[in-house]
C-alpha cells in the first residue's frame, strides 16, 4: 500500500483553482463586480461558509451561483477526501509496513544478526544477499537503517548491546552474529550480550587493531577480522602474486556461477566419518578437490593426502560447482 503523494494531488489542486479562477471571471462578468469581490464570493461559496451576498444577485448571478455552488462544493468535497485518504494511508502503509517486517524477522531461522550499518556492515549485506543469505540489520542510526531498509532488507533501528532487542532478532535460533559497529567498544558490549544469552553462538567482530582483535576475543568473539589489515595483505599479494589472488577471489566470489569454495561440516551420522578421501571416491563421485580439511580442535591441514581419514565434525574445504557442493552436503549429513 503506497501513500499518495504530491502527484496524486497535482490533478484535484489545479481543478479547485480552475473554479476559483473561474468563478472570479464569472462573477465579474455577470454582475459587474471587482475581481477582489468576485473571489471572496467564489470562495466562500464553494466552501460553503454560508455568508451573505457581497452585493445582491441579479437572476443571472443566481443561476451563476447555482452553478458554481454544483461543480465547485463537489470539486473542493472531492479534493479533501483525497488529502484525507492521503493522509490516512500514510499511516497505515507505515504501521503495515512495519508489521510486515517485524512478521517477517519472527520468521527467521538460521540466519545471521549484523550490527552495524555502516560502509563495512553494508558490504557484508550485499554479499549476503549474493548469496541468499538470510539477515537482519540492526543499528543505531535511522538514516543508516532507513538506508538498508530501502534495499529490501530487514534492519532494525537500535542499541545492538540490548538482550531484549537481541532476543527480538532470534538470537536463539540465529546461524550467528557479525558486530560490525562503528567502535571497538560498541562491538564489546554487543558481543557481552550476544554471548551471554548463546554461549554456543558463532560470533565474529570488526576491530581496528590486533590488541582491540584480543579484547574482542576476550569478549566473546570466535573470530576478529581487521579491515585495514585485510586491505593491506591483499593489495600486497595482488602485487606479488596477481594469477593466485584472482583464482582466489574467482573461488570465492559468490557471482560465479561455475565454481565455488565451500565449507562441508561431516556429521556424527554421515557415512564419509571415518573414511580416507580416496575411500569415499569425493573426486570421482562428486567432482570436488578437497583443498583442506579443518579438524574438530581447529588445527588445519592443507593439500590433505588420499588417505588422510575424514572423522565426525570435521570440515571440508573444498572447491567444486555449486550443484556437486550440494550434493557433497547431502552426504555429509
Amino acid at each position: 500500500m503506497r501513500p499518495l503523494g504530491f502527484s496524486g494531488f497535482r490533478p484535484a489542486v489545479l481543478l479547485v483553482a480552475l473554479v476559483l479562477v473561474a468563478g472570479t471571471i464569472g462573477y465579474m462578468v455577470v454582475e459587474g463586480w471587482s475581481a477582489w469581490d468576485a473571489l471572496y464570493m467564489t470562495v466562500t461559496t464553494v466552501t460553503t461558509v454560508g455568508f451573505r451576498e457581497v452585493h445582491p444577485l441579479s437572476w443571472r448571478g443566481q443561476a451563476f451561483t447555482v452553478v458554481l455552488i454544483i461543480g465547485g462544493v463537489s470539486t473542493v468535497l472531492y479534493t479533501l477526501s483525497l488529502l484525507a485518504a492521503g493522509l490516512v494511508e500514510g499511516r497505515v502503509g507505515r504501521r503495515f509496513e512495519q508489521r510486515r517486517r517485524e512478521h517477517m524477522i519472527d520468521a527467521l531461522t538460521n540466519h545471521f544478526i549484523l550490527c552495524g550499518a555502516g560502509r563495512i556492515g553494508l558490504i557484508i549485506a550485499d554479499e549476503f544477499r549474493r548469496q541468499q543469505v538470510p539477515f537482519v540489520v540492526i543499528d543505531r542510526d535511522p538514516d543508516a537503517v532507513q538506508e538498508v531498509i530501502a534495499r529490501g532488507d530487514l534492519a532494525v533501528e537500535a542499541d545492538a548491546s540490548r538482550e531484549d532487542i537481541l532476543q527480538r532478532l532470534g538470537i536463539d535460533r540465529a546461524r550467528g552474529l557479525i558486530a560490525a559497529l562503528g567502535t571497538d567498544a560498541e562491538n564489546v558490549y554487543a558481543i557481552l550480550t550476544a554471548r551471554g544469552l548463546r554461549g554456543d553462538l558463532f560470533i565474529v567482530a570488526r576491530a581496528d587493531s590486533d590488541d582491540a582483535g584480543r579484547k574482542l576475543l576476550r569478549a566473546g568473539a570466535d573470530r576478529f577480522i581487521s579491515p585495514y589489515q585485510i586491505g593491506a595483505t591483499q593489495m600486497a599479494q595482488t602485487a606479488l602474486r596477481p594469477a593466485v589472488v584472482d583464482f582466489v577471489q574467482l573461488a570465492t566470489s559468490s557471482e560465479n556461477l561455475e565454481l565455488a569454495m565451500e565449507q562441508v561440516k561431516i556429521a556424527p551420522e554421515s557415512a564419509l566419518g571415518g573414511r580416507s578421501i580416496v575411500e569415499a571416491n569425493l573426486r570421482q563421485q562428486f567432482g570436488v578437490i578437497v583443498v583442506g580439511i579443518q579438524r574438530c580442535d581447529g588445527r588445519m591441514e592443507f593439500n590433505p593426502e588420499p588417505d588422510t581419514i575424514m572423522h565426525a565434525g570435521d570440515h571440508l574445504i573444498v572447491i567444486g560447482r555449486s550443484g556437486q557442493l550440494k550434493d557433497l552436503e547431502i552426504a555429509a549429513q
